[in-house]
């Protein structure tokens, strides 16, 4: 066995039997510092969703992110085989830091969900604003078309404000005629004054040639 292979089996032991906060986060930081995108390391910091800890969450998020593109497939996987929201809701925010391509179905997925609760709106709102940034990253014009389409879905009807403020500020990202059209669409309907304003200041700038 080599010596990485050392590293990293020590590095997830060390993640795994963490008692702290602490311990799993300096194990989190050592992982995504040294690029090991094994799957078994990739594994072990999608589990530490689960920790009652906030901060080891939000830590193991920015080690995901770090870790890209490697991490995007087992994190799509672990959404898709997780029945915990709290998870999921780490999983959508690191895909959304990452803005991968291959998320977007998942993303757009996230956006159409109707649900009550606060916190699951919420990441709706987040992953508004991974479509966004894949959006205006994507290299194939049936992405961004894709993303243009689900956010403008969002930007006209749902009821959820922040939402609708979310998919203004990623349209804007984006940038292209389409998304400008949806942004001027829009401000012919919406009430809400704090996001009429967003949309108002969105329609305005990066204005199409």
């Amino acid at each position: 066995m080599n010596t990485q292979n050392v590293n990293t089996e020590q590095l997830i032991s060390q993640l795994n039997n963490a008692s702290l906060p602490t311990d799993a986060i300096s194990a989190f930081a050592a992982l995504s510092a040294r690029e090991i995108t094994e799957n078994k390391a990739i594994s072990a910091l999608i589990q530490a969703f689960s920790h009652h800890h906030p901060s080891v969450g939000k830590a193991a998020v920015e080690a995901l992110v770090k870790l890209a593109p490697a991490s995007v497939e087992p994190l799509i996987f672990a959404f898709r085989n997780s029945p915990d929201q709290g998870v999921q809701a780490y999983i959508i925010q690191a895909l959304a830091l990452i803005g991968d391509e291959r998320a977007v179905d998942l993303l757009a997925e996230v956006v159409g969900t109707e649900v009550a609760n606060h916190c699951q709106g919420n990441v709706r709102r987040i992953a508004a604003r991974g479509l966004g940034k894949i959006g205006r990253t994507a290299k194939q014009p049936e992405v961004i078309r894709y993303a243009v389409e689900k956010l403008t879905w969002a930007l006209l009807t749902p009821e959820d404000w922040g939402l609708r403020y979310a998919a203004a500020v990623s349209l804007q990202e984006i940038g292209t005629p389409a998304a400008h059209t949806a942004l001027q669409t829009s401000l012919n309907q919406e009430t809400d004054k704090v996001v009429r304003s967003r949309i108002k200041m969105a329609a305005t700038k990066n204005l199409p040639d």
